[in-house]
């Protein structure tokens, strides 16, 4: 468990900062993460990956020479904000483009997606990519819905390694593509991990059972099995890789290999060379010649006990890639040249807009946006009361952080809501920084969304007009819209959208006959809170859930359930307001 924190909800911000400390000389500090302390030479594509805190040495321990450009770090387990790695990307940036790489998981699919299109329309070529290595998470023929482990390092430092050569950014996101399909990893556990704060693990592993095929973010694997000697483990990592083969490896004889035998927190270094000892003779019997094998601690899952095994299959280009030197905090391969000065080009530019002001408003929408105020107050209060309940139905299939992760957000939302109002702004614009501070602080797959469904109802809103039951409706309407079309769910995928679409339409169905808002909110709540229920009866087909979706049975969705009890909420302010 973690021992060292002071305030658990500032941890990863104070991580990022220490560390920035302690590698000056190679990194500096940006909004949003870290950016090589030189600059990006200029014509050179600029490689940012990113992600969640709590994986170090991913993934601001991989920025430096020969490696990353930059890197968006986001809170524990959850993915950076469009606005953070758009601030890192433009720090990096050398005018030949970006390339914005990460795992496969939805908050990191929607955020880094955001961003790629902000930078895009602000002039700046972005591409964006997704490692997709773990074996465990999808069958072969679903491959691109698997999630991005350990095989993240091989695949960065080749994509990083082609920038350094110059090559130009649709051929550095060809390479990415190459070694990513050539890239696979399978992983074990023994214990779950325990996040800054909490008095217990995300998920537990009986005694003497491992867990197989974990992710990085806390889930349980997808098995159990005997816990396994040094030699037993290592057999069953090998033999799970070697038993699916890239397309274009016939066979593992006579092919060279990069290998990453990889401690996910808590496994000792001399654990690791005693289970790497019988790999390296496994597949050595196989006929595989390992090229510069690593071993040690690259992408961790805080504490979590367990072991991962990356193959990634070389041909020509991927193995001069692999070998080629880097110089990162965390990773260091070859010889360079002297350290690059420290630069003054490349100068973050954030996201922010000026705070003290605001657009003129109507006394009509300064007066909505006071009820636009208590509703988020009501929100955050609703969230902190039930976290820990979201955050247990969330650990039967997933990572257990959805309570923390609405609570950061909606904490963050209320802040900056009540700011705006105070400095006389109209309901629009008070939602609008409502979302946005949703959308930084809790990261991942809600705080994307959550800030979509704010701004679409504060666009609906606006700061001029008084707002009518038709026109929240129609808010809601447009937020139900975004949030299918951001993250790609549909009603059936057991996810928030099981909720969102029946209130979109009650209400939208109750205002266009002419009744209240009080009461076509009402009828909406309700519609919501059947269709939360009902998520219990569903197997996800999105998210991390999808994996353990058997297990999920039984449980309602988690971000269905939570917005289920905000609609509920709501209705209990519009009362007081109406």
């Amino acid at each position: 468990m973690t021992r060292l924190f002071n305030d658990p909800a500032a941890f990863a911000d104070e991580a990022l900062e220490g560390f920035a400390a302690a590698h000056r000389d190679r990194v500096r500090p940006v909004t949003g993460g870290v950016v090589r302390a030189g600059a990006t030479p200029a014509g050179q594509v600029a490689v940012v990956i990113g992600g969640g805190s709590g994986h170090y040495p991913a993934f601001s321990g991989l920025v430096g020479r020969g490696l990353a450009h930059g890197a968006a770090v986001g809170n524990v387990f959850a993915s950076p904000s469009a606005g953070r790695i758009s601030s890192v990307a433009r720090a990096a940036h050398g005018g030949a483009g970006v390339l914005l790489m990460y795992g496969n998981y939805a908050g990191d699919v929607l955020h880094f997606g955001q961003a790629a299109e902000r930078l895009t329309a602000d002039g700046i070529e972005a591409r964006t990519f997704a490692v997709t290595d773990d074996i465990s998470s999808a069958a072969p023929e679903e491959s691109a819905k698997r999630r991005g482990i350990a095989g993240d390092l091989p695949v960065f430092k080749a994509a990083a390694a082609a920038a350094e050569q110059g090559l130009p950014l649709d051929e550095v996101l060809a390479v990415a593509e190459q070694a990513n399909a050539r890239t696979r990893s399978f992983g074990i556990a023994f214990s779950g991990c325990t996040l800054p704060g909490a008095d217990h693990p995300l998920f537990t592993v009986p005694e003497a059972r491992m867990a197989v095929g974990l992710g990085i973010h806390g889930e349980p694997g997808i098995g159990e099995d005997a816990l396994p000697t040094a030699d037993e483990a290592a057999r069953l990592l090998v033999t799970s890789l070697l038993g699916e083969l890239p397309e274009g490896v016939e066979r593992p004889e006579g092919q060279r290999t990069a290998v990453i035998l990889n401690g996910l927190g808590s496994v000792k270094y001399e654990e690791l060379f005693v289970v790497y000892r019988k790999v390296a003779e496994l597949l050595g019997e196989a006929g595989v010649d390992i090229v510069e094998p690593e071993v040690g601690e690259l992408v961790t899952s805080f504490d979590m006990a367990g072991v991962s095994l990356t193959l990634t299959w070389l041909d020509d280009d991927l193995e001069r890639l692999w070998r080629a030197p880097a110089d990162a905090p965390a990773y260091r391969k070859g010889s360079l040249d002297a350290p690059e000065a420290p630069g003054v080009g490349n100068a973050s530019v954030t996201e922010d807009t000026d705070d003290t002001v605001v657009p003129e408003a109507s006394d009509d929408s300064r007066r909505a946006a006071t009820t636009v105020l208590a509703v988020l107050n009501t929100v955050a209060g609703t969230i902190d009361t039930h976290a820990e309940e979201l955050g247990r139905i969330d650990a039967v299939a997933g990572d257990g952080d959805h309570g923390i992760g609405m609570q950061r957000g909606s904490t963050a939302a209320r802040k900056a809501a009540d700011g705006a109002h105070a400095q006389g702004a109209g309901a629009g614009t008070v939602l609008a920084r409502a979302a946005d501070a949703w959308a930084d602080e809790a990261g991942g797959t809600s705080g994307a969304l959550w800030g979509t469904m704010l701004r679409a109802l504060g666009t609906a809103l606006g700061d001029q007009d008084a707002p009518t039951a038709t026109r929240v409706a129609d808010g809601v309407a447009q937020a139900s819209a975004g949030v299918r079309r951001l993250g790609g769910a549909e009603v059936g995928d057991k996810t928030m959208v099981d909720v969102l679409v029946p209130l979109a339409d009650t209400l939208t169905a109750a205002t266009a006959t002419g009744t209240p808002l009080t009461e076509a909110w009402d009828r909406a709540a309700t519609a919501a809170e059947t269709a939360a229920a009902a998520t219990a009866d569903l197997l996800p087909r999105k998210g991390r859930a999808r994996p353990h979706a058997e297990k999920s049975l039984g449980t309602p969705d988690a971000g269905a359930h939570s917005l289920a009890l905000i609609a509920r909420a709501v209705h209990g302010v519009l009362l007081d307001h109406h």
